[in-house]
């Protein structure tokens, strides 16, 4: 039988994860239970397991910023690390990745197998964590690149919009900025999918097919709670500046699914429709 270990268990994708996976031999830990930037720790965890998924991550892409060595050592460190204890016991390990790998600057969906060159310290300390993962365990790992994640169990634009609607009679979003509103259960259950098929090892983009902008994420979040989506008004980015840049365009292309056999992901707005079914906009 498989056994699964999953790092980041607790997350929004951990948790999800845990779900698609259910009934199988799971391991499923949090940040308390495995540090995944201590070497010794993460061997010892990994031991015993035919499958690693990290979904740990440092995610606060502004505070990245000004602690970029913490970054640098959840995401970059902390695959280098299963990665070598993967290697070691013959393990499959899933990386989960960003699409903040990229500058941003396309303006048609990116190739897996283009380039990175990232914006911001998050991005760096992601692009890291990749190279770690194909150089320490290359045969046997998939980096699996996603973005715009929402779900039921963790903090997500549509939950925001949603309670910020209940106070205000309209919100103003940004307009400038494409990518893929992506439930975190299809990037799980793709997830799944991929590694029961026994899929090849290398590169894949695990976003919800179709494009949007912030602004249409949003007025397709309020039509989903029957609110008027007329009373979400368009902006810019620089209207909202930040300490780390976003990159303007961040659709990632979805070849490498269908070259391994494999459908890509249904599009945004199907997943969304039933993601709102499920609670993954109800304000906490």
């Amino acid at each position: 039988m498989t056994r699964y270990l999953i790092a980041g268990a607790a997350g929004m994708l951990g948790r999800d994860l845990q779900d698609a996976l259910a009934g199988r031999d799971v391991t499923a830990v949090d940040r308390s239970e495995l540090d995944i930037t201590d070497l010794a720790a993460v061997q010892k965890a990994v031991a015993g397991h035919d499958v690693i998924i990290n979904a740990a991550a440092y995610t606060a892409v502004d505070a990245a910023e000004e602690n970029e060595a913490a970054a640098y050592a959840v995401n970059a460190i902390g695959p280098r690390n299963l990665a070598i204890a993967a290697a070691a016991v013959g393990a499959k390990l899933v990386q989960i990745s960003t699409d903040y790998v990229f500058d941003g600057a396309g303006n048609s969906p990116y190739p897996e197998d283009t380039e990175i060159d990232p914006l911001n310290a998050y991005g760096r300390t992601k692009a890291a964590g990749e190279q770690f993962v194909l150089t320490e365990n290359p045969a046997r790992s998939y980096i699996v690149r996603t973005a715009w994640l929402y779900g039921a169990h963790g903090p997500n634009f549509g939950r925001t919009m949603l309670t910020l609607a209940a106070g205000r009679d309209t919100v103003s979003v940004v307009a400038d900025q494409f990518g893929q509103p992506t439930w975190t259960v299809d990037l799980a259950r793709q997830i799944v999918t991929m590694l029961d098929a026994d899929t090849p090892a290398g590169i894949y983009h695990g976003t919800n097919a179709g494009q949007t902008n912030w602004f249409g994420f949003a007025k397709a979040v309020f039509a989903s709670a029957d609110l008027d989506p007329e009373r979400v008004l368009p902006t810019d980015g620089s209207k909202f500046q930040r300490p780390a840049a976003r990159p303007a365009y961040s659709v990632l292309g979805h070849d490498a699914w269908a070259a391994a056999g494999l459908t890509p992901m249904r599009p945004w707005t199907e997943a969304l429709a039933d993601a709102a079914t499920h609670g993954a906009f109800t304000p906490s």
